[in-house]
């Protein structure tokens, strides 16, 4: 019946042509679905923060530069999870600064913030009951850099929301799969028979300490690729979520993204040439890598950023742009100087768009 009740659910997303259809997961109608969304919709501009572990590699691992992106260092260069877990001995970014990063995001424009609490090497950036793969037991041990950033979020008016990988490299019910490159043997990383369902339980587990410690209002997922996940088990955690927390907003990795698009869909790195019948938000980097990356200096214009901000936005998305802070918790200055020049050029559009309003209103008032 399980199997059937979701197939139904499908089938009216795709004969209705929209995301939110009268059908939903929790029997949500059109009209409730867009009061909840309505801050999404309102919201046009976030910041992505890509922080963690690999952020101390900093895109290098033993002396030598790694390609690919920096948060993907584990896979690229092949690092056992045993191995890579000893840099939690040596993560000290004493320097992160919650209101410095909420601060920069509000001066930028932005409306909401995503950072990623868990991304797919399993470290946590939280105090997790469920793992000791955490904050707390590094030398950061005594901080919360989610309870900073949802405090700062909520002191500066912005949404706090959060990124969570499906995939974890470090929990024990995961491995190492096998094949001639990364993504092969960690993209795929494979599941140990009948631990399935153990890992379930740990996700739903964290995701509630998130949801009720942090009031976050977004769950950002990623990960839905892996062979092992399917819709069944990503809309049975979208429902889990959605009755722990109503409001809450849920993206579309929650699921599989090709075949799925409540309550958003997620292009990364482009966005689409025209209107879509679903909500969207693109994601990017400013550079190339969403980690810190120390040799990564291709970064984009803040013009590159507005114009894109302006296409993305006039075909009904938003836009999640990319910060990633270094090793010692600070913010590459590039990104701190494109950032603030693409918030002045918003600041003189608005500024612009509101002494043609008030001309307007004085020549009919002339009339």
């Amino acid at each position: 019946m399980k199997q059937v009740k979701w197939l139904f659910f499908f089938l009216c997303i795709f004969l209705c042509g929209s995301a939110h259809a009268q059908i939903g997961p929790l029997n949500e109608s059109n009209a409730d679905f867009d009061r909840r969304l309505k801050w999404f919709k309102d919201a046009k501009y976030g910041m992505f923060v890509h922080f963690g572990l690999y952020s101390q590699l900093a895109g290098k691992y033993n002396g030598k530069e790694v390609d690919g992106y920096a948060e993907w260092i584990q896979a690229t260069a092949d690092i056992p999870k045993e191995e890579y877990a000893k840099i939690i001995a040596d993560w000290n970014p004493k320097d992160f600064n919650a209101e410095t990063i909420v601060l920069l995001a509000k001066e930028a424009g932005m409306k909401y913030l995503v950072i990623t609490t868990k991304h797919h090497d399993g470290f946590c950036l939280w105090d997790s009951k469920y793992t000791e793969f955490d904050i707390a037991n590094s030398p950061m041990k005594g901080r919360d850099f989610i309870k900073e950033l949802a405090e700062a979020c909520h002191k500066y008016g912005l949404k706090f929301c959060t990124y969570y990988s499906i995939i974890d490299w470090h929990h024990d019910s995961q491995y190492r799969n096998t094949g001639d490159n990364s993504w092969a043997r960690w993209g795929q990383v494979a599941m140990k028979p009948d631990h399935k369902q153990e890992y379930i339980t740990y996700m739903k587990n964290q995701l509630r300490e998130l949801i009720e410690t942090y009031n976050t209002e977004m769950i950002w997922f990623d990960g839905d690729w892996v062979a092992w996940w399917d819709m069944e088990q990503g809309m049975d955690l979208y429902a889990y979520l959605r009755k722990l927390k109503p409001s809450l907003i849920i993206n579309n990795r929650v699921a599989k993204r090709d075949h799925f698009k409540y309550d958003f869909g997620t292009p990364e790195q482009e966005h689409p040439d025209s209107a879509q019948r679903y909500l969207w938000e693109a994601c990017y980097t400013m550079n190339d890598s969403w980690g810190f990356k120390q040799q990564d200096h291709n970064w984009k214009t803040p013009e590159d950023i507005f114009v894109k901000l302006g296409e993305i936005n006039g075909k009904g998305g938003n836009l999640l742009l990319n910060i990633g802070p270094d090793g010692d918790g600070r913010i590459p200055p590039a990104s701190v100087t494109i950032l603030k020049e693409v918030g002045n050029k918003l600041d003189g559009n608005r500024q612009a768009k509101a002494g043609v309003a008030k001309q307007k209103k004085s020549n009919k008032k002339i009339k």
